[in-house]
């Protein structure tokens, strides 16, 4: 089954799940032994796996949403389209990569107040402009 189907394993997702076994282990001491400094350690290291996992997703060590072409399929196989970032993706859009300049309005701009309140709205995007209006 696993030749069929992109099961999405990376070094970025292996990486951060090593890491955050230990935190969650880490923690779940503490818990037995009551004491929050343990606990606080334990969550600590679950910090530091979301941040290298995140950190490996970008240098191209982890993959975007949805299935990836069969030839990045294996384990080791670096994702090209990292740099860039990924279409949908919270970790890129977070590092400031991704959507930019995919029809996001750019600025918004008043153009019209009428005298009860209403407001019309311009969005600027690169390229157009589109009207917003409130709804009624």
């Amino acid at each position: 089954m696993s030749a069929q189907y992109d099961e999405g394993r990376t070094v970025a997702g292996w990486t951060g799940t090593a890491i955050a076994t230990v935190g969650g282990s880490v923690a779940g001491a503490g818990v037995c032994l009551v004491s929050p400094l343990v606990v606080g350690g334990g969550l600590g290291i679950c910090l530091l796996a979301l941040l290298t996992t995140w950190a490996l997703h970008l240098t191209g060590w982890g993959k975007g949403p949805g299935p990836r072409p069969r030839e990045q399929w294996p384990m080791g196989v670096r994702d090209p389209q990292a740099r860039a970032g990924h279409p949908e993706c919270l970790g890129c859009r977070l590092a400031g990569r991704g959507r930019r300049g995919r029809g996001r309005p750019e600025a918004l701009a008043v153009t019209a107040v009428s005298g009860e309140g209403a407001v019309q709205l311009a969005a600027v995007s690169g390229e157009e402009a589109v009207q917003l209006t409130p709804a009624e």
